[in-house]
């Protein structure tokens, strides 16, 4: 056996100190472990001479920890506590009970789908901590792929990356969000082509290519040239400037339930891009018992 491994005690010699020191008496120390009061005692002294020190000073009268047993105690009780939680946390673990899942998020997802996910999973699974970290899509492509986490909701292209499975939470043609002042921020029915002269809000392009691509098909069908003002990350920072009354961005319905006074929420009649949110996850993570718990619970949320 690897040297790293050799102890010059064994487990038993832990339990038995600890009970011990705990009782400071042998007689009611060895009923308590229910062995033989003779074995406890040689155990003990097993246990100093492995160690090379006294643990225990004995009288006729009374048992007391010396100072390195003060020591030896404090070292070993986490340890005992630890190995008495194993079989517990590992049970937990193996029924989803506990654990840990890491996910990604856009903006989008925050703003529609992901609270009601996170409140239902909370509510059935307390013990798995939920790990959250806000990203684009192609940042969270490459975690997942590297497996720095194992799901994420984020804005699909028209092909999936090998290796991951999806499905597909929120679909919608999108509107406009406009500074409340804007001449059209009250329009019953509203068109792309009469916005040509608003700037808009957008975001990199290499954070979702997809989505951008579908913002410039939409531009070219509605006959205009888009002015792109600004491009931002995340995606609360561009609703920020068109409350700040700097330009439009564009938004779908899920998403514009909620919004402050400064800004108004328009549908678009003709051409308007497309808004797609999926689930995505490691195929090769799925049979993780907490993954499949909030996958169960994400799923349902959705149907």
């Amino acid at each position: 056996m690897p040297r790293e491994y050799q102890y010059p005690f064994e487990l038993r010699h832990l339990v038995y100190f600890r009970e011990v020191a705990k009782q400071l008496h042998y007689r009611k120390a060895a009923e308590s472990l229910a062995v033989a009061q003779p074995a406890l005692s040689r155990s003990i002294v097993q246990l100093e001479e492995a160690l090379g020190v006294d643990l225990l000073n004995r009288t006729r009268r009374r048992v007391e920890l010396t100072s390195a047993g003060k020591v030896f105690l404090e070292r070993i009780e986490p340890v005992l506590r630890a190995l008495a939680a194993v079989q517990g946390d590992i049970q937990a673990l193996a029924a989803g009970q506990a654990g840990q899942v890491r996910v990604a998020f856009t903006g989008l997802a925050m703003a529609t789908v992901l609270p009601g996910i996170l409140r239902e999973f909370n509510r059935r699974y307390p013990g798995i901590r939920v790990e959250l970290n806000e990203s684009p899509t192609s940042a969270q492509l490459e975690s997942l792929k590297t497996g720095e986490i194992v799901c994420g909701f984020f804005h699909p292209d028209a092909t999936v990356p090998s290796g991951l499975a999806t499905k597909l939470l929120l679909l919608e043609k999108n509107g406009v969000l406009l500074p409340a002042e804007h001449p059209q921020a009250q329009a019953k029915k509203l068109r792309l082509r009469e916005l040509a002269d608003t700037p808009f809000v957008m975001f990199p392009r290499a954070h979702n290519p997809g989505f951008y691509d579908r913002v410039l098909f939409a531009f070219q069908q509605a006959g205009i040239t888009p002015r792109i003002a600004d491009e931002v990350w995340p995606r609360a920072n561009a609703i920020g400037l068109v409350r700040a009354g700097l330009g439009a961005t564009f938004m779908c319905p899920s998403e514009a339930r909620e919004l402050p006074g400064e800004v108004s929420f328009r549908p678009l009649e003709g051409p308007a891009p497309e808004s797609r949110l999926v689930l995505g996850w490691r195929k090769d993570a799925a049979a993780d018992p907490a993954l499949a718990a909030f996958l169960v619970v994400a799923g349902a949320a959705t149907a």
